[in-house]
Protein backbone atom coordinates (compact mmCIF):
# COMPACT_ATOMS: atom_id res chain seq x y z
CA UNK A 1 0.00 0.00 0.00
CA UNK A 2 1.98 3.31 -1.10
CA UNK A 3 1.71 6.30 0.77
CA UNK A 4 -1.12 8.46 -0.92
CA UNK A 5 -3.32 5.60 -0.53
CA UNK A 6 -2.36 5.24 3.33
CA UNK A 7 -3.03 9.01 3.49
CA UNK A 8 -6.81 8.98 2.02
CA UNK A 9 -7.77 6.35 4.31
CA UNK A 10 -6.32 8.55 7.36
CA UNK A 11 -8.66 11.39 6.26
CA UNK A 12 -11.56 9.20 5.78
CA UNK A 13 -11.04 7.45 9.40
CA UNK A 14 -10.39 10.96 10.81
CA UNK A 15 -13.86 12.05 9.45
CA UNK A 16 -15.67 8.86 10.52
CA UNK A 17 -14.54 10.30 13.59
CA UNK A 18 -16.70 13.36 13.97
CA UNK A 19 -19.92 10.59 13.79
CA UNK A 20 -22.00 9.79 17.15
CA UNK A 21 -21.34 5.97 17.07
CA UNK A 22 -17.99 4.52 17.77
CA UNK A 23 -15.82 4.33 14.65
CA UNK A 24 -14.01 0.96 13.99
CA UNK A 25 -11.52 -0.22 16.47
CA UNK A 26 -7.75 0.02 15.87
CA UNK A 27 -6.35 -3.19 15.11
CA UNK A 28 -4.28 -4.00 18.65
CA UNK A 29 -6.51 -4.97 21.55
CA UNK A 30 -5.45 -5.11 25.12
CA UNK A 31 -7.14 -7.81 27.59
CA UNK A 32 -9.35 -7.45 30.32
CA UNK A 33 -8.11 -8.23 33.46
CA UNK A 34 -9.75 -6.97 36.80
CA UNK A 35 -12.83 -5.40 38.07
CA UNK A 36 -11.65 -3.19 41.34
CA UNK A 37 -15.35 -1.69 41.83
CA UNK A 38 -16.14 0.98 39.50
CA UNK A 39 -12.86 0.58 37.31
CA UNK A 40 -11.55 -1.83 34.56
CA UNK A 41 -8.04 -2.72 34.51
CA UNK A 42 -6.74 -3.72 30.93
CA UNK A 43 -3.07 -4.84 30.44
CA UNK A 44 -1.31 -4.55 26.56
CA UNK A 45 -3.53 -1.53 25.80
CA UNK A 46 -2.09 0.57 23.58
CA UNK A 47 -4.13 4.07 24.60
CA UNK A 48 -3.59 7.31 26.37
CA UNK A 49 -5.50 9.33 29.03
CA UNK A 50 -8.95 10.44 27.86
CA UNK A 51 -9.16 8.22 24.92
CA UNK A 52 -12.18 5.52 24.30
CA UNK A 53 -12.12 1.71 23.89
CA UNK A 54 -14.32 -0.96 23.16
CA UNK A 55 -15.07 -3.63 25.84
CA UNK A 56 -15.90 -7.08 24.28
CA UNK A 57 -17.00 -10.15 25.22
CA UNK A 58 -18.99 -13.02 23.17
CA UNK A 59 -22.32 -12.63 24.45
CA UNK A 60 -22.46 -9.85 25.91
CA UNK A 61 -23.15 -6.33 24.24
CA UNK A 62 -19.99 -3.93 23.46
CA UNK A 63 -19.48 -1.37 26.12
CA UNK A 64 -17.35 1.68 25.40
CA UNK A 65 -14.97 3.49 28.56
CA UNK A 66 -12.75 5.93 28.76
CA UNK A 67 -9.11 5.64 30.16
CA UNK A 68 -8.88 7.42 33.12
CA UNK A 69 -5.34 6.42 34.57
CA UNK A 70 -2.61 3.84 34.05
CA UNK A 71 0.04 2.00 36.25
CA UNK A 72 3.21 1.05 34.00
CA UNK A 73 1.51 -1.40 31.90
CA UNK A 74 -1.96 -1.56 33.42
CA UNK A 75 -4.53 1.01 31.94
CA UNK A 76 -7.82 2.02 34.25
CA UNK A 77 -10.76 2.40 32.59
CA UNK A 78 -14.15 3.80 33.59
CA UNK A 79 -17.27 2.98 31.64
CA UNK A 80 -20.23 5.33 30.49
CA UNK A 81 -22.92 2.81 30.65
CA UNK A 82 -23.44 0.39 33.08
CA UNK A 83 -21.57 -2.70 32.65
CA UNK A 84 -23.46 -6.12 32.22
CA UNK A 85 -21.76 -9.89 31.06
CA UNK A 86 -18.36 -8.94 31.82
CA UNK A 87 -15.87 -11.32 32.47
CA UNK A 88 -11.88 -11.94 32.79
CA UNK A 89 -9.86 -11.70 29.53
CA UNK A 90 -12.08 -10.06 27.67
CA UNK A 91 -10.95 -8.32 24.47
CA UNK A 92 -10.23 -4.22 24.96
CA UNK A 93 -9.84 -2.44 21.57
CA UNK A 94 -8.72 1.44 21.44
CA UNK A 95 -11.07 3.58 19.98
CA UNK A 96 -9.92 6.14 17.08
CA UNK A 97 -11.06 9.15 18.88
CA UNK A 98 -11.48 10.58 22.34
CA UNK A 99 -14.77 11.72 24.54
CA UNK A 100 -16.78 14.32 21.23
CA UNK A 101 -19.92 16.74 21.62
CA UNK A 102 -22.40 16.92 18.84
CA UNK A 103 -23.27 20.14 18.34
CA UNK A 104 -25.29 22.26 15.89
CA UNK A 105 -28.70 23.83 15.58
CA UNK A 106 -30.29 21.03 15.08
CA UNK A 107 -29.77 19.96 18.98
CA UNK A 108 -32.66 22.61 19.82
CA UNK A 109 -35.47 21.13 21.31
CA UNK A 110 -33.99 18.22 22.04
CA UNK A 111 -33.07 16.43 25.28
CA UNK A 112 -29.60 14.41 25.63
CA UNK A 113 -28.50 11.81 27.40
CA UNK A 114 -24.78 12.59 29.52
CA UNK A 115 -23.11 10.42 26.64
CA UNK A 116 -24.78 12.93 23.65
CA UNK A 117 -27.46 9.91 22.74
CA UNK A 118 -31.11 11.43 22.50
CA UNK A 119 -33.91 10.61 24.80
CA UNK A 120 -36.91 12.26 23.69
CA UNK A 121 -37.83 9.46 20.96
CA UNK A 122 -37.10 12.16 17.78
CA UNK A 123 -34.51 10.30 15.84
CA UNK A 124 -31.28 10.69 15.31
CA UNK A 125 -29.16 13.66 16.46
CA UNK A 126 -28.26 15.75 12.91
CA UNK A 127 -24.67 17.47 14.47
CA UNK A 128 -23.36 20.10 12.33
CA UNK A 129 -19.98 18.64 13.68
CA UNK A 130 -18.64 16.78 16.62
CA UNK A 131 -16.38 18.81 18.85
CA UNK A 132 -13.79 17.84 21.79
CA UNK A 133 -15.97 17.71 25.11
CA UNK A 134 -12.89 19.52 27.19
CA UNK A 135 -13.32 22.86 24.73
CA UNK A 136 -10.54 25.39 23.88
CA UNK A 137 -9.14 28.08 27.02
CA UNK A 138 -9.92 31.06 25.63
CA UNK A 139 -7.15 33.67 26.52
CA UNK A 140 -8.43 35.58 29.73
CA UNK A 141 -7.38 39.21 28.01
CA UNK A 142 -9.93 38.39 24.95
CA UNK A 143 -13.02 38.54 26.85
CA UNK A 144 -15.07 41.62 26.83
CA UNK A 145 -15.99 42.93 30.29
CA UNK A 146 -19.55 42.28 31.35
CA UNK A 147 -21.64 45.83 31.28
CA UNK A 148 -25.19 44.52 30.29
CA UNK A 149 -27.28 43.51 32.76
CA UNK A 150 -29.33 39.88 32.27
CA UNK A 151 -33.41 40.13 32.79
CA UNK A 152 -33.80 37.05 35.11
CA UNK A 153 -37.35 37.25 35.60
CA UNK A 154 -37.20 36.97 39.72
CA UNK A 155 -37.73 40.45 40.73
CA UNK A 156 -35.66 40.06 43.91
CA UNK A 157 -32.62 38.89 41.86
CA UNK A 158 -33.04 41.89 39.05
CA UNK A 159 -33.35 44.47 41.89
CA UNK A 160 -31.27 43.63 44.51
CA UNK A 161 -28.96 40.72 42.93
CA UNK A 162 -28.66 42.32 39.73
CA UNK A 163 -26.57 39.84 37.11
CA UNK A 164 -24.46 40.38 33.98
CA UNK A 165 -24.61 38.82 30.27
CA UNK A 166 -21.57 36.25 30.95
CA UNK A 167 -21.52 36.18 34.66
CA UNK A 168 -21.52 32.56 36.28
CA UNK A 169 -23.84 32.54 39.69
CA UNK A 170 -24.17 29.96 42.09
CA UNK A 171 -27.44 28.68 43.55
CA UNK A 172 -26.50 27.81 46.88
CA UNK A 173 -29.01 25.76 49.35
CA UNK A 174 -29.43 22.34 51.15
CA UNK A 175 -31.77 19.58 50.27
CA UNK A 176 -35.82 21.07 49.23
CA UNK A 177 -35.59 24.34 49.80
CA UNK A 178 -36.27 25.36 46.26
CA UNK A 179 -33.44 25.64 43.85
CA UNK A 180 -34.74 23.69 40.86
CA UNK A 181 -37.86 25.75 41.79
CA UNK A 182 -35.97 28.92 41.58
CA UNK A 183 -33.65 27.43 38.37
CA UNK A 184 -37.17 26.89 36.75
CA UNK A 185 -37.93 30.33 36.96
CA UNK A 186 -35.23 31.68 35.57
CA UNK A 187 -35.13 28.92 32.84
CA UNK A 188 -39.06 30.21 31.97
CA UNK A 189 -38.16 34.12 32.13
CA UNK A 190 -34.63 34.61 31.47
CA UNK A 191 -34.29 36.85 28.61
CA UNK A 192 -31.73 34.65 26.63
CA UNK A 193 -31.23 32.99 22.67
CA UNK A 194 -30.54 30.10 24.37
CA UNK A 195 -31.29 27.97 27.17
CA UNK A 196 -28.86 24.70 27.74
CA UNK A 197 -30.19 23.06 31.00
CA UNK A 198 -27.86 20.26 32.37
CA UNK A 199 -29.92 17.77 35.15
CA UNK A 200 -26.61 15.87 36.72
CA UNK A 201 -27.30 13.39 39.24
CA UNK A 202 -30.55 14.30 40.24
CA UNK A 203 -33.64 12.19 40.37
CA UNK A 204 -34.93 10.46 37.02
CA UNK A 205 -38.40 11.93 37.98
CA UNK A 206 -37.51 15.37 38.04
CA UNK A 207 -36.61 14.98 34.11
CA UNK A 208 -39.74 14.49 32.54
CA UNK A 209 -41.23 17.34 34.74
CA UNK A 210 -38.68 19.92 34.12
CA UNK A 211 -38.78 18.85 30.14
CA UNK A 212 -42.86 19.16 30.45
CA UNK A 213 -43.96 21.50 33.07
CA UNK A 214 -40.84 24.13 33.60
CA UNK A 215 -39.85 24.43 29.72
CA UNK A 216 -43.04 23.40 28.20
CA UNK A 217 -43.26 23.18 24.40
CA UNK A 218 -42.44 26.50 23.51
CA UNK A 219 -39.63 27.04 26.14
CA UNK A 220 -38.42 23.58 24.60
CA UNK A 221 -37.83 24.98 21.23
CA UNK A 222 -34.96 27.13 22.27
CA UNK A 223 -33.88 25.30 24.26
CA UNK A 224 -31.33 22.10 24.43
CA UNK A 225 -31.59 19.79 27.98
CA UNK A 226 -28.51 17.17 29.07
CA UNK A 227 -29.44 15.21 31.55
CA UNK A 228 -27.59 12.34 33.67
CA UNK A 229 -29.62 11.09 36.69
CA UNK A 230 -28.40 9.59 39.83
CA UNK A 231 -28.20 5.78 38.32
CA UNK A 232 -26.17 6.89 35.72
CA UNK A 233 -22.06 5.84 35.75
CA UNK A 234 -19.86 8.03 37.29
CA UNK A 235 -18.12 8.96 33.77
CA UNK A 236 -21.78 9.68 32.33
CA UNK A 237 -23.00 12.46 35.13
CA UNK A 238 -18.81 14.23 34.76
CA UNK A 239 -18.97 14.30 31.13
CA UNK A 240 -23.53 15.51 31.05
CA UNK A 241 -21.94 18.92 32.51
CA UNK A 242 -19.17 18.84 30.10
CA UNK A 243 -21.76 18.07 27.30
CA UNK A 244 -23.84 20.99 28.22
CA UNK A 245 -21.47 23.33 28.45
CA UNK A 246 -19.78 22.42 24.86
CA UNK A 247 -23.16 22.75 23.34
CA UNK A 248 -23.31 26.54 24.95
CA UNK A 249 -20.10 27.16 24.04
CA UNK A 250 -21.00 26.23 20.15
CA UNK A 251 -23.93 28.69 20.35
CA UNK A 252 -22.00 31.41 22.20
CA UNK A 253 -19.32 31.06 19.47
CA UNK A 254 -22.23 31.88 16.92
CA UNK A 255 -22.73 35.07 18.77
CA UNK A 256 -26.01 34.06 20.40
CA UNK A 257 -26.53 34.93 24.44
CA UNK A 258 -26.67 31.38 26.22
CA UNK A 259 -28.18 30.78 29.62
CA UNK A 260 -26.83 27.69 30.56
CA UNK A 261 -27.99 26.12 34.08
CA UNK A 262 -26.47 22.84 36.00
CA UNK A 263 -28.15 21.19 38.43
CA UNK A 264 -25.83 20.65 39.75
CA UNK A 265 -22.49 21.30 40.43
CA UNK A 266 -22.29 18.86 43.52
CA UNK A 267 -23.04 15.69 41.80
CA UNK A 268 -20.55 16.85 39.08
CA UNK A 269 -17.78 17.23 42.30
CA UNK A 270 -19.46 13.82 43.40
CA UNK A 271 -19.03 11.86 39.88
CA UNK A 272 -15.40 13.19 39.72
CA UNK A 273 -14.77 12.18 43.65
CA UNK A 274 -16.04 8.42 42.52
CA UNK A 275 -13.80 8.09 39.06
CA UNK A 276 -10.36 9.92 41.31
CA UNK A 277 -10.97 7.31 44.27
CA UNK A 278 -11.37 4.37 41.57
CA UNK A 279 -8.36 5.24 40.42
CA UNK A 280 -6.40 5.15 43.40
CA UNK A 281 -6.11 8.83 44.04
CA UNK A 282 -5.97 9.73 48.20
CA UNK A 283 -8.74 11.86 49.74
CA UNK A 284 -7.39 15.13 50.82
CA UNK A 285 -10.54 17.25 51.97
CA UNK A 286 -13.05 15.95 54.00
CA UNK A 287 -12.59 13.22 51.74
CA UNK A 288 -12.45 15.28 48.30
CA UNK A 289 -9.37 13.92 46.47
CA UNK A 290 -7.57 16.85 44.89
CA UNK A 291 -8.80 16.45 40.92
CA UNK A 292 -12.25 17.19 42.05
CA UNK A 293 -11.01 20.82 43.15
CA UNK A 294 -9.00 21.40 39.73
CA UNK A 295 -11.96 20.02 37.95
CA UNK A 296 -14.64 22.73 38.99
CA UNK A 297 -12.48 25.33 38.20
CA UNK A 298 -11.72 23.95 34.29
CA UNK A 299 -15.63 23.67 33.99
CA UNK A 300 -16.39 26.84 35.56
CA UNK A 301 -14.00 29.15 33.35
CA UNK A 302 -15.48 27.75 30.18
CA UNK A 303 -18.52 30.04 30.67
CA UNK A 304 -18.49 33.58 30.07
CA UNK A 305 -18.26 36.38 27.59
CA UNK A 306 -16.29 35.47 24.26
CA UNK A 307 -14.54 37.89 21.53
CA UNK A 308 -17.26 36.96 19.15
CA UNK A 309 -19.80 39.01 20.57
CA UNK A 310 -22.00 36.09 22.39
CA UNK A 311 -22.03 34.88 25.83
CA UNK A 312 -22.59 32.04 28.65
CA UNK A 313 -24.71 33.21 31.62
CA UNK A 314 -24.74 30.42 33.78
CA UNK A 315 -26.36 29.45 36.73
CA UNK A 316 -24.72 26.39 39.46
CA UNK A 317 -26.68 24.91 41.88
CA UNK A 318 -24.42 23.41 44.65
CA UNK A 319 -25.94 21.66 47.05
CA UNK A 320 -24.51 22.32 50.92
CA UNK A 321 -24.61 19.44 52.73
CA UNK A 322 -26.47 19.89 56.20
CA UNK A 323 -26.88 23.42 55.46
CA UNK A 324 -23.37 23.84 55.74
CA UNK A 325 -22.15 26.74 53.89
CA UNK A 326 -18.40 26.03 54.33
CA UNK A 327 -19.24 22.29 52.66
CA UNK A 328 -15.91 21.96 50.82
CA UNK A 329 -17.38 21.97 47.41
CA UNK A 330 -19.55 25.02 48.13
CA UNK A 331 -16.53 26.97 49.43
CA UNK A 332 -14.42 25.88 46.51
CA UNK A 333 -17.43 27.23 44.16
CA UNK A 334 -17.97 30.87 45.86
CA UNK A 335 -14.35 31.49 45.23
CA UNK A 336 -14.75 31.01 41.48
CA UNK A 337 -17.80 32.31 40.71
CA UNK A 338 -19.04 36.01 39.72
CA UNK A 339 -21.65 36.03 42.79
CA UNK A 340 -23.47 33.57 44.66
CA UNK A 341 -27.65 33.17 46.02
CA UNK A 342 -28.27 31.35 48.78
CA UNK A 343 -31.18 29.61 50.04
CA UNK A 344 -32.05 29.58 53.71
CA UNK A 345 -34.49 27.17 54.92
CA UNK A 346 -35.48 29.45 58.16
CA UNK A 347 -37.21 31.92 55.17
CA UNK A 348 -38.54 28.66 53.25
CA UNK A 349 -40.20 27.21 56.34
CA UNK A 350 -42.09 30.27 57.08
CA UNK A 351 -43.35 30.39 53.83
CA UNK A 352 -41.74 32.92 51.61
CA UNK A 353 -40.47 31.85 48.16
CA UNK A 354 -38.31 32.24 46.79
CA UNK A 355 -36.54 31.47 49.79
CA UNK A 356 -33.21 33.43 49.51
CA UNK A 357 -31.18 35.09 51.95
CA UNK A 358 -30.50 38.40 50.94
CA UNK A 359 -27.60 39.28 53.57
CA UNK A 360 -26.10 36.18 52.59
CA UNK A 361 -26.27 36.45 48.86
CA UNK A 362 -24.36 38.66 47.09
CA UNK A 363 -23.41 39.74 42.64
CA UNK A 364 -20.00 40.90 42.65
CA UNK A 365 -20.78 42.55 38.92
CA UNK A 366 -23.85 45.09 40.82
CA UNK A 367 -21.87 47.95 41.16
CA UNK A 368 -20.81 47.67 37.42
CA UNK A 369 -24.08 46.87 36.09
CA UNK A 370 -26.85 49.16 38.16
CA UNK A 371 -26.91 52.97 38.29
CA UNK A 372 -26.28 55.07 40.85
CA UNK A 373 -30.32 55.38 42.50
CA UNK A 374 -31.00 51.31 42.27
CA UNK A 375 -27.46 50.50 44.34
CA UNK A 376 -28.63 53.20 46.86
CA UNK A 377 -32.20 52.09 46.92
CA UNK A 378 -30.40 48.41 47.22
CA UNK A 379 -28.05 49.24 50.38
CA UNK A 380 -31.36 51.13 51.82
CA UNK A 381 -33.56 47.48 51.36
CA UNK A 382 -30.52 45.49 52.76
CA UNK A 383 -29.58 47.94 55.69
CA UNK A 384 -33.86 47.63 56.43
CA UNK A 385 -33.81 44.11 55.89
CA UNK A 386 -31.34 43.35 58.14
CA UNK A 387 -32.01 45.51 61.23
CA UNK A 388 -35.74 43.59 61.47
CA UNK A 389 -33.62 39.82 61.10
CA UNK A 390 -31.15 40.75 63.62
CA UNK A 391 -33.47 42.26 66.15
CA UNK A 392 -36.71 40.00 65.53
CA UNK A 393 -36.30 37.56 68.50
CA UNK A 394 -35.82 40.89 70.38
CA UNK A 395 -39.09 42.54 69.06
CA UNK A 396 -41.04 38.95 69.47
CA UNK A 397 -40.05 39.32 73.53
CA UNK A 398 -41.07 42.54 73.90
CA UNK A 399 -37.67 43.50 74.38
CA UNK A 400 -37.50 46.53 72.48
CA UNK A 401 -38.46 49.74 73.06
CA UNK A 402 -39.97 51.70 70.31
CA UNK A 403 -37.44 54.64 69.56
CA UNK A 404 -34.18 53.06 70.99
CA UNK A 405 -33.11 52.63 67.28
CA UNK A 406 -34.79 55.06 64.08
CA UNK A 407 -33.56 52.13 61.84
CA UNK A 408 -35.03 49.31 63.70
CA UNK A 409 -38.44 51.62 63.61
CA UNK A 410 -38.17 52.29 60.52
CA UNK A 411 -37.64 48.60 59.68
CA UNK A 412 -40.72 47.21 61.48
CA UNK A 413 -42.99 49.96 60.01
CA UNK A 414 -41.71 48.08 56.71
CA UNK A 415 -41.49 45.15 57.18
CA UNK A 416 -44.62 43.69 55.43
CA UNK A 417 -43.38 45.46 52.59
CA UNK A 418 -40.06 44.41 52.14
CA UNK A 419 -41.29 40.95 52.24
CA UNK A 420 -43.78 41.33 49.75
CA UNK A 421 -41.28 42.67 47.45
CA UNK A 422 -38.90 39.85 48.55
CA UNK A 423 -42.02 37.44 47.62
CA UNK A 424 -43.21 36.02 44.51
CA UNK A 425 -45.28 33.54 42.11
CA UNK A 426 -43.45 30.89 40.48
CA UNK A 427 -45.58 31.44 37.29
CA UNK A 428 -45.06 35.17 37.34
CA UNK A 429 -42.25 36.94 35.95
CA UNK A 430 -40.79 40.24 37.01
CA UNK A 431 -38.90 41.91 34.55
CA UNK A 432 -35.77 44.25 35.21
CA UNK A 433 -36.85 47.47 34.44
CA UNK A 434 -40.15 46.99 36.48
CA UNK A 435 -37.86 45.19 39.27
CA UNK A 436 -35.78 48.18 39.23
CA UNK A 437 -38.86 50.93 39.39
CA UNK A 438 -40.45 48.50 42.64
CA UNK A 439 -37.56 49.33 44.68
CA UNK A 440 -36.45 52.33 43.89
CA UNK A 441 -40.28 53.48 44.58
CA UNK A 442 -39.86 51.15 47.80
CA UNK A 443 -36.79 52.94 49.24
CA UNK A 444 -37.08 56.27 48.19
CA UNK A 445 -38.28 57.81 50.88
CA UNK A 446 -36.12 57.65 54.23
CA UNK A 447 -37.59 59.64 57.06
CA UNK A 448 -34.93 58.29 59.75
CA UNK A 449 -31.29 59.34 57.32
CA UNK A 450 -30.04 58.74 54.08
CA UNK A 451 -31.98 57.09 51.34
Amino acid sequence: MNAAVQQRLAAQLSDRAGQLHSPPPIQVEGKLTRMVGLTLEAIGLPAVIGSRCSVRQPGAADIEAEVVGFSGEFMYLMPIDPIQGLGPNARVMPLRHGALAPVGPALLGRVLDGAGRPLDGKGPIRAERHVPLTGTPLNPLGRPPIRQPLDVGVRSVNALLTVGRGQRMGLFAGSGVGKSVLLGMMTRYTAADVTVVGLIGERGREVNEFVTSILGPEGLKRAVVVTAPADTTALQRLQGAMLATAIAEYFRDQGLNVLLLVDSLTRVAHAQREIALSVGEPPATKGYPPSVFARLPALIERAGTAPGGGSITAFYTVLTEGDDPNDPVADSARAILDGHIVLSRDIAESGLYPAIDMEASVSRLMVELAGDGQQQAARRFRQLYSAYRQNRDLVAVGAYQAGADPLLDQALQMQPRLVEFLRQDLRQGADHAASVAALEALCAVDPGGDA
